[in-house]
């Protein structure tokens, strides 16, 4: 190691012990690999696919054509405010953290709960995305096997053993899951330009640029994610289709998550998460507009739902329609490995600090690998556990962007209000006169896409926060979380 490497291993490390904490965790990642874990959560590949429904089944084309560039804008401004407070604050807790220091310790555990069960529900989600749609409905198909057969056992078994897989891969070979990381990154450009290239190049459809700029309700339509609730208003069509975006463009908070493993983290993580954000929300915008314009009917890939992409597959010859399948398929469980990283940190950091119950056991470091081994095995069997809701796909994407949105949004409007008062402390990267400013549009963004992703048919989603909300409220006041929850150890002395 360099001259250069060790004085810089020893300022994070000073920066670490400066918020109360010892480098236990191992600072192997570069800042490439801090913004690929997030390019890997946020995988337009992913969300960009599984979730399209959601966007096109609320207004339209005009949800991709203008609900995409709004939202992506949008999750960039949260990114900004967020990575301003990971400069200062760069801790393996994240968003715990700074809610904790900018808003007091009630403030910052109910952040970290919103967060953490965001973050398994991001796990589940993915993972369900990569049996079905990627697994079973593309890849498997583009060789040839009959998937009709498929039901609930094979659902349960086959997610399982993806998850117990990437458990495996993050708890006892953390430097090979940081290198298929980076290479997902590469990976997701690479597919994503020759998915767009290949539809293009084989697709029978007049290229019709008006599409993404009309407005049409298919809430109430067959086959649209709407379809179960009475139809919408056209406004609340169009918010609600902005879901593709929120549910997309999340998971940047890895970036911070993973900053007791990153060099020169007060640096590379902001950059981390402005650049996935920013990458992310061009290239899956290309790719989205790209399903609409070469849809041979748009109102008949609202009736195919998921199923949007396979008809899109057969115009290609198979051999293409193989690698692409299995491409989306490798990128898509490389996505659910770094959703599963993030859900461990996040893990280890509040049991570090007695947040969680079992705290002694989850916080506990592999003595070699210097991994959190149980809080990642625990992870795995909670977001597999959330995956058992039948045909929860829905449920569970819209989940995950509003409880990591709410979670967003805490330390953001606590950072609002302590900016110049109790948080005095910048980091390199600094917003300055913009920071007040960025930090409501965030807040305010947020809130109102939270509450569009609670509407029906997501009431159940509602249902949970009301749930959380009154479970916390119980842990919190009558248990007794209140005097024995003591928060950072430092928090104190960093709000003077």
């Amino acid at each position: 190691m360099s001259d250069q490497s060790n004085q810089m291993a020893d300022t994070d490390a000073a920066n670490l012990k400066s918020m109360g904490y010892e480098q236990e965790l191992h600072r192997h990642m570069g800042g490439f690999s801090n913004f690929a874990i997030s390019f890997s959560i946020i995988c337009i590949l992913a969300g960009g696919i599984s979730a399209f429904p959601q966007g096109l089944g609320a207004a339209g084309g005009a949800s991709i054509g203008i609900g995409w560039p709004l939202g992506a804008l949008f999750a960039a401004i949260v990114a900004m405010a967020m990575a301003q407070i990971a400069s200062s604050y760069p801790t393996a807790g994240g968003l715990y953290h700074w809610g904790s220091i900018l808003g007091g310790k009630g403030y910052g555990w109910c952040t970290a709960w919103f967060n953490l069960l965001g973050l398994i529900f991001v796990v589940a989600s993915v993972d369900f995305g990569v049996y079905d749609p990627f697994f079973k409905s593309i890849f498997l198909p583009s060789i040839g096997v009959d998937t009709s057969g498929f039901g609930y056992t094979e659902q349960v078994g086959i997610i399982s053993l993806i998850v117990a897989s990437q458990a495996i891969l993050n708890a006892y070979f953390p430097k090979l899951t940081t290198k298929l990381t980076d290479i997902s990154g590469y990976l997701i450009f690479a597919l994503s330009i020759l998915l767009v290239g290949s539809l293009l190049a084989y697709s029978t459809t007049t290229i019709d640029i008006s599409r993404l700029f009309t407005f049409t309700n298919f809430t109430g339509a067959e086959g649209s994610p709407w379809a179960s609730a009475p139809k919408a208003a056209m406004g609340m069509a169009f918010l609600s289709g902005m879901l593709l975006v929120v549910y997309t463009i999340t998971g940047f908070d890895a970036s911070a998550h993973t900053s007791e493993e990153t060099r020169d983290a007060a640096n590379a993580v902001p950059r981390g998460i402005i650049k996935a954000v920013v990458y992310s929300g061009i290239f899956c915008f290309i790719l989205v507009s790209c399903f609409v314009l070469v849809m041979p009917d748009v109102a008949e890939g609202v009736k195919q739902n998921l199923g949007f992409l396979g008809a899109l597959f057969a115009n290609l010859p198979h051999g293409l329609n193989v690698f692409l399948s299995l491409g989306l398929l490798i990128v898509n469980y490389f996505c659910g490995l770094a959703c599963l990283t993030s859900c461990s940190r996040m893990t280890f950091a509040f049991a570090r600090d007695g947040g969680l119950p079992g705290s002694s056991m989850l916080r506990k470091v592999h003595t070699t690998l210097k991994t959190p081994v149980i809080a990642t095995w625990v992870a795995g069997v909670l977001a597999i556990a959330a995956t058992l809701y039948g045909d929860g796909f829905v449920v569970l994407s819209t989940g995950c962007a509003v409880f990591l949105y709410i979670s967003y949004v805490m330390p953001t409007a606590a950072g609002f209000f302590a900016e110049g008062k109790s948080w005095k402390h910048k980091g390199p990267f600094d917003l300055k006169g913009l920071s007040k400013p960025i930090a409501l549009l965030a807040v305010l963004g947020g809130s109102i896409l939270a509450f569009v992703g609670m509407q029906p048919p997501n009431e159940k989603v509602f249902y949970l926060v009301i749930a959380m909300l009154v479970v916390m409220a119980v842990f919190w006041f009558v248990l007794g979380e209140k005097n024995r929850f003591k928060g950072p150890p430092t928090m104190d002395s960093s709000m003077k």
